[in-house]
C-alpha cells in the first residue's frame, strides 16, 4: 500500500516537529536555575528569590537561584545568553543588564534584544529625591530654583558612572535645565551615609535603597519620579503634580529566556512566572520592598524593552557618558 501524498507531508511535519514536542512535552526535566546578575541581599536577588520559592511548588521540579555578580549585571546575563536554549537557566534581568549595558560597555558579551526571548515584565524600582535635612529646598520647585541660582554649586550622589541614579539624574537635569556636580560612588550605603552626613546634597536613588532612612527621618524626600505616588511612600508628591511632567524614572526588571528557547517551553515559563507574580503572598512580599508591580507578558513586554533601551541611549548619550 502507497503512501498518498498529503499523508506523506503529514509524516515529514511530524519528524521536524517532534523533537520540539518531546522538550516541551517533558519540560522541565531538571531544576530550574534563575540567574541573578547581581550579589545576594538585594532587593533584585530578593524578587527573584520570591518568585522560585513559590514556582518550586508549581512547576514540577526545584527552581534555585545563582547570584552570578559582574562588570553591571554583563557577567551573569552573558553566560545565561550563552548557555543551553533550553530553558533550564533562565535570568533575572533589568534596564541596566537588557538595556544601558548596550552603550556603556565595549563589549559586554551578548545582545539586550537579540540574544534574549522576554518570559515576564515584573514592574520597576521607583527613583526617590533624596536630600540631606539642612538643605533649604522643601520640594522640587525649591530644588530646581536653588540649582539654577549657582549652577554646578550642589553636588548629587550616584551608585557609580552610567547607574540607573546617575542618569535619572542626568534626565532630570536635561528636562530642568540644570546643572550640580557629579559624585559617584560604589554602592547605595555609602552614598546613603554621605547624604545623612550632610556632604552629599542630593540623590535620586531607587526608592528601596532609601525607604528605612525616609521613614527614620535621617534624610528627606522631595519627589518620586514616577506617574504616581508609592504606597510606601504616601506623603511624597510625585515629580509631576509638582510641575515636572517629562522626567520619571523606573528602574524596570524582567525575567529572560536564552533565544532560541523552544516556543512551548517560553510559553511554559512565561504562564507560570506570571502566575507566581499574581499571588497575593508572593505580590504582597515584593511590594514591602518598595517595588511597584506592573505585570507585562512577552508580547506586551517587548515594545516597552525596544521604548525603554531608544529613552536610555538617548540620555546616556547626551550625558557624554563613555562606553567602558
Amino acid at each position: 500500500m502507497s503512501l498518498t501524498r498529503r499523508s506523506t507531508l503529514g509524516l515529514m511535519a511530524g519528524a521536524v516537529f517532534a523533537p520540539s514536542l518531546v522538550r516541551a512535552q517533558s519540560f522541565p526535566s531538571k531544576p530550574i536555575t534563575i540567574v541573578v546578575p547581581y550579589p545576594a541581599g538585594g532587593p533584585t536577588d530578593a524578587i527573584a528569590r520570591f518568585v522560585a520559592q513559590d514556582l518550586s511548588g508549581s512547576i514540577g521540579q526545584n527552581v534555585v537561584v545563582d547570584n552570578r555578580a559582574g562588570a553591571s549585571g554583563a557577567v551573569g546575563t552573558r553566560a545565561v545568553a550563552h548557555g543551553p536554549a533550553d530553558g533550564h537557566t533562565i535570568v533575572f534581568g533589568n534596564n541596566q543588564t537588557h538595556g544601558n549595558n548596550m552603550f556603556l560597555l565595549k563589549e559586554p558579551g551578548y545582545d539586550a534584544v537579540k540574544d534574549f526571548a522576554p518570559l515576564a515584565g515584573v514592574g520597576a524600582f521607583e527613583h526617590a529625591f533624596v536630600v540631606r535635612n539642612d538643605l533649604p529646598a522643601k520640594d522640587i520647585k525649591e530644588l530646581i530654583a536653588l540649582a539654577k541660582a549657582d549652577p554646578d554649586k550642589l553636588n548629587y550622589g550616584s551608585t557609580g558612572v552610567g547607574s540607573g541614579s546617575h542618569l535619572a539624574m542626568e534626565l532630570f537635569m536635561q528636562r530642568t535645565g540644570i546643572k550640580m556636580t557629579h559624585v559617584p560612588f560604589r554602592g547605595a550605603a555609602p552614598l546613603v551615609q554621605e547624604i545623612i552626613g550632610g556632604r552629599i546634597d542630593i540623590a535620586n536613588s531607587t526608592l528601596p535603597s532609601v525607604l528605612e532612612q525616609i521613614n527614620a527621618g535621617t534624610l528627606r524626600a522631595l519627589a518620586i519620579a514616577s506617574p504616581e505616588r508609592n504606597p510606601n511612600a504616601k506623603d511624597v508628591p510625585t515629580l509631576r503634580e509638582q510641575g515636572v511632567s517629562n522626567a520619571d524614572a523606573d528602574s524596570w526588571a524582567a525575567f529572560f529566556a536564552p533565544a532560541g528557547t523552544p516556543t512551548p517551553v517560553l510559553d511554559t515559563l512565561s504562564k507560570a512566572i506570571l502566575a507566581s507574580l499574581a499571588k497575593p503572598a508572593v505580590r504582597d512580599a515584593i511590594l514591602k520592598l518598595g517595588f511597584t508591580m506592573k505585570l507585562r507578558d512577552p508580547v506586551a513586554f517587548r515594545p516597552y524593552h525596544l521604548q525603554e533601551i531608544a529613552v536610555w541611549e538617548n540620555i546616556i548619550k547626551a550625558a557624554g557618558v563613555k562606553p567602558e
